[in-house]
């Protein structure tokens, strides 16, 4: 009932592995079965019915050719699947199959610089209707895409230096639709400093561009997982963002400390920007029942924000290790023009303490969360609060190389009524109260 889940998975895998490389083939196989919040009318039951299998083969061979390191090659398949099934009646209904294909040398090191260079190709078909009429929420769409990257790095003194770039074409073919093209580039650079054995600095400077994908272009429909009418934007432009990122790390016995400031330039940012109309699930006017509609829109955009993390051990002896970390991060978003990207996350921060001896480990973990008043158009904010977890992990040999986990977690302990700022579903559904799991794993 309401947000209740229930998932079965699994996975096999089969390598070989010899003084050459390695070569390995694996299947893996989800089903999931989850309910989406009631928009509190009482008239719908939601729940997302979704199946997965993916098939993987990964190989590496050691010294291939005389300038090659390696050559490392990733083939795989998946096919994905899932319904939203309304009141015990299938509604939308998604598919997509998907191939892929990475190959990567590395080669021998040229002078001081050391890398490797690739291609990687993925074809997919993708398809989003309405079971029960066929009507089309996304038209079915092959989609291929095929880019070819490098990365280079070299020393000078005590600083490494990386370089990177990759280029791609992504095509999408809709039925009955004119295509879509775009050769999205991206580059990057970046130093790490080590500037003694107790201190790093690290810098980078990236550009990132990306296609817009096949629902932000084509979507046209009521979509039960965002309680939304989504359409797309058939005049959507690559997105491409110049990013500065700037590192320190700090170790010692007493210490170790992580900070990290960031700076992103985003031009023509793709995002869902509720509109302010109301409309039926067909996308007519209405007056009851109406349902927001969200459009794929653009606009250039900065995000500016930290994380940080300081570590220290409080005792270490015979009883074991307790240390305490402090931790915050914080992200704002702000529309060029004017206004707020929507859905970001507030200003966090909080403690943890963690214990650990022998085959016992623990933690106990508090975060505060403040306001976020910075919603966005047709948004709600949220308020603020603390978020307490604990949980406790025992591990036992259980037959020769086999090890058997025992755990138990306490999820909320406060019992807070937490909206998350980044959820579309935040209006219908808290995030989950006071509850407790208990359960083992076993790894052979």
């Amino acid at each position: 009932n309401n947000s209740g889940a229930e998932a079965i998975s699994g996975s096999a895998g089969l390598s070989w592995i010899g003084d050459d490389g390695f070569a390995g083939v694996s299947i893996n196989n989800l089903n999931n079965n989850y309910g989406i919040a009631p928009d509190g009318t009482g008239e719908e039951n939601v729940r997302i019915a979704m199946r997965q299998n993916k098939y993987d083969f990964k190989s590496e061979l050691n010294d291939p050719f005389k300038f090659a390191k390696s050559i490392k090659t990733r083939l795989g398949y998946t096919d994905y699947e899932h319904t939203e099934v309304v009141n015990g009646e299938p509604g939308a209904f998604f598919t997509n199959q998907s191939y892929e294909g990475r190959i990567e040398l590395n080669h021998q090191d040229i002078g001081p610089l050391r890398g490797a260079v690739g291609f990687q190709a993925q074809a997919s078909d993708f398809n989003a209707i309405e079971k029960l009429t066929g009507d089309s929420i996304v038209p079915r769409s092959d989609i291929t895409s095929f880019g070819v990257f490098g990365v280079e790095s070299f020393d000078s003194g005590p600083v490494t230096y990386q370089l990177g770039t990759r280029v791609e074409q992504t095509d999408i073919g809709p039925d009955g639709m004119p295509g879509f093209s775009y050769t999205p580039v991206s580059a990057s650079v970046s130093a790490l400093w080590k500037l003694d054995d107790r201190n790093n600095l690290n810098l980078a400077v990236t550009r990132s561009s990306r296609a817009p994908n096949v629902q932000e272009l084509l979507s046209d429909g009521y979509h039960d997982a965002t309680r939304s009418f989504e359409r797309g934007s058939q005049s959507l432009k690559e997105e491409t963002s110049y990013n500065l990122d700037l590192g320190y790390r700090f170790k010692t016995d007493w210490l170790r400390a992580e900070f990290d400031l960031f700076h992103n330039w985003a031009s023509d940012y793709i995002y869902q920007r509720r509109t302010g109309e109301f409309v039926d699930e067909d996308g007519n006017a209405c007056t009851e029942d109406c349902k927001p509609v969200v459009l794929s829109s653009q606009q250039d955009a900065i995000f500016k924000g930290y994380e940080a993390k300081l570590i220290m051990p409080m005792m270490e002896n015979h009883y074991g290790l307790l240390e305490l970390t402090l931790f915050s991060d914080y992200t704002r978003g702000q529309f060029v023009n004017g206004g707020d990207v929507p859905r970001m996350p507030p200003l966090r921060y909080g403690l943890q303490l963690d214990y650990n001896q022998d085959k016992l480990s623990s933690y106990l973990r508090l975060t505060r969360a403040d306001d976020q008043p910075h919603a966005g158009d047709f948004e709600t904010s949220t308020a603020g609060y603390f978020l307490l977890n604990a949980g406790i992990n025992y591990q036992l040999k259980a037959y020769r190389d086999s090890k058997l986990t025992v755990f138990a977690k306490g999820n909320n302990l406060l019992n807070e009524n937490i909206r998350n700022a980044t959820s579309y579903l935040r209006n219908f559904a808290p995030e989950a109260g006071r509850g407790a799991e208990v359960g083992f794993r076993l790894s052979y």
